[in-house]
């Protein structure tokens, strides 16, 4: 049988022509990168994701990288925050520790993060987001949901042709490369935008949802972690398709739970959640995953500190402060705890996040081994609003000043410049 007729364009001269849906070469200028979908043009949510951001700015940045095997990340007993698809070859993965992947792969060049540099360029791509549609809901710095309803008369092009075209000046104009994906909802957008990593283009319509999720694995449902995924296994539901074969009151009673709704219609395809651009950043924080459980208090401590130190720096790349520290946990057993306090006023020092964080901690590390420490502000006030001291709280200017010095030697010369106190002891140094 032969294949019908198609609309298709090419992702790489943007060339639009009507041909054989199974066509593999574009006919103007004989790329492969060709995108035809039945559904193409009457969908319009989608996910756009920057391809391995941290790395691919740092390659932006010095050319000689192009073709090396770059991970950035903490030191050898930290963890991989990101890695380029050369070291993604040998094995690498994001949050894996950083001795398994220099194990992995001995020549890569190792790069400290550089998240105030990371926040521009991602200020860059979502104010180029903003010229496509007003309708951008942040999810972090480098992803974000488009909706694209109506824009095709202010882009004289269909949804998937203006995004094709904003993936091409993103690359040309900012110099990294993003991955779009396109459905009729959230959850199979954000899957979609997965599925042709790098400069990735997927379209996931309504007519083959259901048969794509089927055999799925219940971990690609939004939300469901690892403690929730080996309830529904032991359930007798492994995949997608285990929930989609029963009917969704059944389901609710199967599993007596009040996300049980939630889960069913994920499964089938149904997501009502709208592209909310006044969706805003409920709190700053930054985690690490320990290759070995912790349960020494002063190890504990000192990479608190360290992750006090990253949360601070967010904060003042965002011109933000908050007002409440939050220290999470996780046991060995997979059980999260949290534990916040509110300050007497907002702040963004390192220190003051790592004084409240330590109080906390200290009623919590009684033996018991974690497998995951963390700690967030939120609570959030302009930064002209924090650390202003008061006549009962006379340390506030010296402790800005200290940590300004540090922050420009760090600017200056790198994140390794300054290693302070208690960082000396911790686990990603």
């Amino acid at each position: 049988m032969n294949a019908q007729p198609a609309r298709l364009f090419c992702r790489d001269c943007l060339t639009t022509a009507t041909g054989r849906e199974g066509a593999r070469r574009c006919p103007a200028c004989g790329s492969p990168r060709l995108l035809a979908h039945p559904e193409r043009d009457a969908l319009a949510i989608a996910h756009v994701d920057c391809d391995a951001f941290y790395a691919a700015v740092e390659k932006r940045d010095d050319p000689s990288l192009r073709d090396k095997p770059v991970i950035v990340g903490g030191g050898r007993r930290g963890v991989v925050a990101t890695c380029c698809y050369v070291a993604r070859t040998f094995g690498v993965r994001s949050a894996m520790p950083m001795f398994k992947a220099l194990d992995l792969c001995p020549d890569a060049v190792v790069i400290r993060p550089r998240m105030d540099h990371y926040v521009e360029v991602g200020r860059q791509v979502r104010a180029m987001m903003l010229d496509l549609t007003p309708l951008v809901e942040p999810l972090s710095i480098d992803e974000a949901f488009l909706d694209m309803s109506g824009t095709e008369l202010v882009h004289r092009a269909p949804p998937a042709l203006a995004l094709a075209r904003f993936a091409h000046d993103v690359e040309r104009r900012i110099g990294i490369s993003i991955s779009i994906g396109l459905s009729y909802c959230k959850f199979l957008a954000k899957i979609a935008s997965d599925l042709d990593k790098p400069r990735g283009f997927a379209i996931i319509g309504r007519a083959e949802a259901r048969a794509f999720l089927a055999p799925r694995p219940i971990g690609q449902l939004w939300g469901v972690g690892a403690v929730t995924e080996k309830r529904l296994a032991a359930e007798g539901f492994h995949t997608l398709g285990d929930i989609q074969a029963m009917d969704e009151t059944a389901f609710m009673r199967r599993l007596g739970s009040s996300e049980a709704q939630r889960l069913w219609r994920l499964a089938n395809g149904r997501d009502d959640r709208v592209v909310s651009p006044d969706r805003e950043t409920k709190s700053v924080s930054s985690e690490t995953t320990f290759d070995a459980d912790v349960a020494d208090p002063e190890t504990l401590a000192a990479v608190l500190f360290q992750l006090s130190e990253k949360t601070s720096a967010r904060l003042k790349a965002q011109e933000i402060g908050g007002v409440t520290v939050t220290l999470k946990l996780k046991t060995a057993d997979f059980r999260l705890r949290t534990r916040s306090v509110s300050l007497h006023e907002p702040t963004q020092l390192a220190g003051r996040i790592f004084e409240a964080a330590r109080a906390l901690l200290a009623k919590e590390a009684d033996g018991a081994r974690f497998r995951l420490i963390g700690v967030g502000l939120s609570g959030f006030h302009p930064a002209a609003d924090c650390d202003r001291g008061d006549l009962a709280d006379t340390r506030v200017a010296r402790e800005k000043a200290a940590e300004s010095a540090v922050d420009a030697l760090r600017d200056k010369f790198g994140a390794d410049a300054v290693v302070r106190g208690i960082a000396f002891r911790g686990g990603e140094k």
